[in-house]
């Protein structure tokens, strides 16, 4: 127990190659790094959980690195490259703006900048959070961060890059981390499970990437907790009662029933899922999702941009050639317009079930639409 680290520092990437999902900022910052054309100041922007701070550390461990490779990584065997890896190193500094936010935090950064480094190329100065600084702390920081000393790198990492001044902005390179895609995080924790030894069924762990909604972090937190439950053993079913997410199954039952009109099956089904704990409007959410998913599924174009198991993929391409446009345009409607009447309304179980009835008997009333239009146009 005492040997055990979370997976999330565990794994946690050293190399720009390592990296899940952030090619686009490696790339540029290993091509900078091999043809010796390092911007003084950079800023890392983007949700939680994407890489902004790992590559912020990558960055910092590569400038300082004493033999580079051609492909712009650090060569861990160097005494740089060790005296970071053990939380050594003297040349790279790291300050959580979050809690040290004041000027009297950043007077003492900019103290430390004039000082050249004992050993190694540059000193790189990392501030995490950086949106927590008070206006007073970033005008303090404004002239250091504009004509830095020659051996001095910022790299500024935060989530909400609207709050910093603009006339920070105009002084740093700007790179902007991007959600990491679903399959790039199952990918990832396959990779994990099978150097972990543990089991697997690929469409639990593509329900464990939906869940953490684009954060590496968030999903590998999830993770572990799941490992824990299952004994090494991660399957979808255990996925599913764990994360409290409905099945595709009832969605995929839900436009069955709307398709043959089936009112009863409907209300049944809600009562079901209600039974197992789960709030009504988390079933119209999921349908009204599911209406969308099965839009956009009926063309090959836009299948592709399902982020789902191909199991799962396979079945919404089934179902929507089944259903006619109109038929998924008028529900993706109606469910939209539930989510607007629960809003207002007290009764959520009563709204949706309302709701559901008009699903019941919609292909009814887009028939019986159909048949009134030619005789308004004769009148």
């Amino acid at each position: 127990m005492e040997g055990f680290v979370v997976s999330a520092r565990k794994y946690r990437p050293d190399k720009f190659e390592t990296v899940v999902g952030q090619q686009h900022v490696t790339n540029t910052l290993k091509n900078a790094l091999k043809q010796g054309e390092l911007a003084h100041a950079f800023l890392f922007s983007g949700p939680r959980g994407v890489g902004k701070t790992t590559c912020a550390r990558i960055l910092a461990k590569s400038i300082n690195c004493e033999n580079l490779s051609p492909e712009g990584e650090a060569c861990e065997i160097c005494a740089s490259c060790v005296s970071f890896s053990e939380n050594k190193s003297l040349n790279i500094h790291e300050l959580d703006a979050a809690s040290n936010n004041s000027v009297e935090d950043i007077r003492a950064i900019i103290e430390q900048v004039r000082y050249v480094p004992a050993y190694g190329k540059k000193s790189v100065f990392i501030i995490d959070e950086v949106h927590m600084l008070s206006t007073s702390a970033f005008n303090a920081f404004l002239k250091t961060l504009e004509e830095p000393p020659p051996h001095a790198v910022f790299i500024l990492a935060t989530t909400e890059k609207h709050k910093i001044l603009p006339t920070i902005l105009s002084r740093v390179q700007k790179f902007d981390f991007r959600r990491i895609k679903v399959n790039d995080i199952a990918d990832h924790l396959q990779t994990i499970c099978d150097k972990e030894g543990i089991q697997f069924e690929y469409d639990a762990l593509q329900l464990i990437a939906l869940k953490a909604d684009g954060a590496l972090r968030d999903g590998l937190s999830i993770f572990d907790q799941l490992v824990s439950y299952s004994g090494k053993n991660v399957t979808y079913q255990i996925v599913l009662e764990n994360l409290n997410v409905l099945d595709y199954d009832y969605f995929f039952r839900s436009a069955d029933m709307i398709q043959a009109q089936d009112h009863q099956g409907l209300l049944l089904l809600l009562h079901e899922i209600i039974e197992k704990g789960f709030e009504p409007k988390d079933f119209i959410t999921g349908l009204n999702e599911h209406f969308r998913n099965l839009l956009v599924a009926q063309t090959p174009k836009t299948l592709g941009l399902l982020e789902i198991s191909d199991n799962i993929r396979k079945k919404y391409l089934q179902q929507s050639q089944a259903i006619s446009p109109g038929l998924l345009i008028n529900a993706f409607n109606l469910c939209s317009e539930t989510e607007m009447n629960l809003k207002r309304g007290n009764n959520d179980r009563l709204i949706i079930e309302l709701g559901l009835l008009k699903l019941a008997y919609l292909q009814s009333a887009i028939q019986l639409g159909a048949e009134e239009s030619p005789e308004k146009k004769k009148s």
